[in-house]
């Protein structure tokens, strides 16, 4: 096992894309790493996975090896800084970084399971998806709160979103048993970022966003 898992490979591809009605960067890079033997390795082999205990995530978890962490953070800090605006006296500083496995029913889905959710209102913090597995597996939605307009919780916008989303459930009922994948009476899917192995995929965590899934393939 080598001791970055990983080499950043020199003729990735990067995209940057405006979405949505409020034109947010998502950032995709494909062909990301030269190779993913060792980091697959890795998982399949030294990862301990467990339910994630911290977060709402629908299935178990591995923390990631520090020397992969720190080899994908040199990779992308440049275009993150530069695209999003970020003062250069930031310090980039990764949290819950995980090997993440999807293991949860539809019919065991918690009820913030079945919508679109957001990760942190800190408009500093963003969500990386490195994409390892081979195959066709559903890729990440992201979704307009109809009520509100809002594609991104931010601090001012918090409570004005959870009051609205309560209200809506209140008289509308709760979502439909099963995981969100498509526009409904309450979320307006405007924009999906497609799964492809070794595309790395960068996005503000505040956005409205869920993963597709498909139980026969992605479970």
């Amino acid at each position: 096992m080598t001791s970055v898992l990983f080499t950043q490979n020199p003729l990735m591809e990067v995209n940057v894309m405006k979405v949505g009605v409020e034109q947010t960067p998502i950032i995709v890079i494909d062909n990301f790493a030269t190779n993913l033997d060792d980091i697959k390795k890795f998982a399949k082999s030294q990862a301990v996975y467990t339910p994630d205990t911290d977060t709402l995530y629908p299935g178990i978890r591995s923390p990631l090896p520090e020397p992969y962490i720190i080899k994908l953070l040199q990779a992308i800090y440049q275009p993150l800084y530069g695209i999003y605006g970020i003062d250069l006296s930031k310090r980039l500083k990764p949290l819950n970084s995980f090997f993440s496995l999807l293991t949860l029913p539809p019919e065991d889905l918690h009820l913030l399971q079945r919508m679109p959710h957001f990760d942190t209102n800190n408009q500093y913090c963003f969500a990386v998806l490195h994409y390892l597995s081979n195959g066709q597996h559903g890729g990440t939605g992201l979704y307009r709160h109809k009520p509100t307009q809002f594609e991104r919780i931010t601090d001012k916008r918090y409570e004005h979103y959870i009051n609205s989303a309560k209200q809506f459930i209140q008289t509308n009922g709760e979502p439909a048993q099963g995981y969100i994948t498509t526009s409904t009476d309450h979320f307006e899917k405007y924009y999906e970022v497609k799964y492809k192995p070794n595309r790395l995929v960068i996005y503000p965590s505040n956005l409205l966003h869920s993963v597709n899934v498909d139980k026969e393939r992605d479970l």
